[in-house]
């Protein structure tokens, strides 16, 4: 799957959750918060798609249990999957530097 595919297929599944996504341009890595009742995930756009990817795959992992009851197609959840396994072997700092080769 195509990076610029694999980043939609993440916003999607991220909305399903009840997130809000901005993109916004600036200085900072981008996370997930809730401001005044609203989730809200926050994507720096200068950043490039893998790093998005990346972002996205990892506020997904914090929220697996609510996933549970989403249906994610195969080749998403085997994305995702590849993601999180690389997650538990980095420390967190090091994946938002990371080129994730997808």
């Amino acid at each position: 799957m195509k990076t610029e595919k694999l980043l939609l297929e993440l916003e999607e599944l991220v909305e399903q959750l009840g997130y809000t996504i901005r993109k916004e341009k600036g200085t900072f890595r981008g996370d997930s918060c809730v401001m005044e009742g609203q989730k809200l995930v926050v994507l720096n756009k200068k950043k490039p798609e893998q790093q998005q990817v990346g972002l996205l795959a990892r506020v997904l992992k914090d929220k697996d249990d609510e996933l549970k009851d989403i249906y994610i197609k195969p080749v998403l959840r085997q994305h995702l999957e590849e993601l999180w396994e690389r997650f538990d072997k980095f420390k967190d700092s090091e994946i938002e530097e990371m080129d994730i080769d997808i």
